[in-house]
């Protein structure tokens, strides 16, 4: 049994090395043709296909996880995929069996397979993963017959990704002036320049984040007094527009404000006017809706800024179609900064804090105030030491519990998109984790690297 098994291994392995062809299902970046008759099961960080025979005692389980930053070369994820996905799952005893690895369409596939055992079942896992463009992508096949053999391998020749436009390790060192990329300001942070695989570069400034691609460029302006308040759309962009934008330009002509009346109002000043820093006619347009901050597109002339983001701003109404501006708020994704170890000392603190007031439903008679409230403390010190607190209160006022937990431990940045603690609470702890810009300070960003479908950061600033 053990043999035939085996044989199976091999023979599914090396058919997968051909992978990545038809499309009828999508998941994260991932495309494929789900096996047929098999139950299926999804959640936020994968998708799940399973089939049994009681009668005959014969399994087989095919998990596709979502798609997480890469952590170093194909075999150092393979690796840690194997510790982090299948040791977790079932008991191996023996390491995995390699494969010789693939380039399918540009990526990298590293295969392995072992035999496994769980609650008295023995069988084998097989994980396929792949990486490439700053991503890794995982598959986990449990099965103990070859029955299904002709299925996992379908599922996985059926299997294709799409190329995520993601940072790539940023350089030390400026970009070259003469290319509309200005130098980046001195920081005391190692990298204030992000190049990204999608063609835009981003370099920290003084009072915002400068993306540029081509002849295109973007600011990303820093939080300013006097740029957000209530007011009808076009008295706040007029007055973002004379903070922000007026004091660089000159000769403005054709300007104009709109908006789209949506739940998350978009608010848009744009016209024509002469660049003082450079003496040359553009097209600029100011713009925000909801947490972006005011970004400021500034394009060689107006087609220039439709091929870029495919539609006309001067033709905007109250009742235009919302989704046009997403590509718009997408560019606030550019103030993305990696990390280095010499980066982190002193004290990061998260803040958070949220009120219930509760009423009756059958007599409106109000019924108390439901609170919650945490703050989380990283504490830098010397020698890659650390320490971290959480402290949570929530409950009824009057009746609130309370909870903290310490930890302290050494830290590492095993790359410039993650850092990992020692212990956080029970355990060590990986997360994802970039840096942002705002006026003379940046903000921490953390994200769980076991949760990465999640999509939530958790925001820390300097005390």
């Amino acid at each position: 049994m053990k043999r035939s098994i085996l044989l199976f291994v091999v023979f599914l392995l090396s058919s997968a090395a051909h992978c990545f062809g038809q499309q009828t299902e999508t998941f994260d970046i991932a495309t494929f043709q789900p096996p047929k008759g098999w139950q299926r099961q999804a959640g936020a960080d994968g998708v799940q296909f399973s089939i049994e025979d009681k009668s005959a005692g014969a399994f087989s389980l095919i998990t596709l996880f979502r798609s997480v930053p890469s952590l170093g070369d194909s075999k150092e994820n393979f690796d840690a995929a194997w510790r982090t996905i299948v040791k977790e799952a079932v008991n191996v005893t023996e390491a995995p069996t390699m494969q010789p690895s693939a380039d399918p369409q540009g990526w990298k596939l590293e295969m392995g397979s072992a035999p496994f055992e769980k609650d008295g079942v023995k069988g084998v896992v097989i994980l396929f993963n792949v990486s490439g463009y700053g991503k890794m992508l995982n598959v986990m096949a449990l099965t103990n017959t070859q029955t299904h053999s002709d299925a996992i391998t379908g599922f996985v020749q059926s299997v294709s990704l799409k190329k995520p436009a993601v940072e790539s390790q940023p350089p030390v060192k400026a970009p070259p002036t003469g290319q509309g990329i200005r130098p980046a300001r001195m920081s005391g942070f190692k990298f204030t320049t992000s190049n990204f695989d999608d063609g835009w570069t981003s370099t920290e400034q003084e009072d915002w984040v400068e993306a540029v691609k081509g002849q295109m460029k973007v600011l990303i302006h820093y939080p300013k007094a006097g740029t957000i308040f209530p007011a009808d759309p076009d008295v706040l962009t007029n007055a973002a527009w004379d903070i922000l934008v007026a004091p660089r330009y000159s000769n403005l002509k054709n300007y104009k404000t709109a908006y789209i009346s949506t739940f998350n109002r978009p608010y848009l000043g744009m016209g024509y006017a002469t660049e003082q820093a450079s003496g040359k006619q553009v097209f600029v347009l100011l713009f925000r809706q909801g947490n972006t901050g005011w970004l400021e597109f500034v394009a060689p002339d107006k087609n220039s800024f439709i091929q870029q983001y495919k539609f006309d701003p001067e033709t905007i109404r109250w009742d235009s179609e919302a989704d046009l501006l997403n590509p718009l708020s997408q560019m606030v994704n550019y103030n993305k900064f990696a990390i280095a170890e010499s980066d982190f000392n002193g004290t990061w603190t998260s803040d958070f804090t949220g009120v219930q007031q509760l009423y009756n439903v059958y007599t409106g008679n109000y019924a108390g105030m439901n609170i919650n409230q945490s703050n989380e403390e990283f504490v830098f010190g010397v020698g890659s030491s650390y320490s971290w607190k959480l402290l949570v209160v929530s409950g009824m006022v009057g009746n609130a519990k309370f909870a903290n937990v310490k930890s302290a431990g050494k830290f590492s940045v095993p790359n410039n998109w993650q850092i990992q603690f020692s212990k956080i609470e029970t355990g060590p702890r990986t997360y994802n984790a970039y840096w942002s810009c705002i006026k003379g300070a940046r903000l921490l960003h953390l994200l769980d690297a076991k949760a990465p479908g999640s999509g939530i950061y958790t925001v820390y600033g300097k005390k």
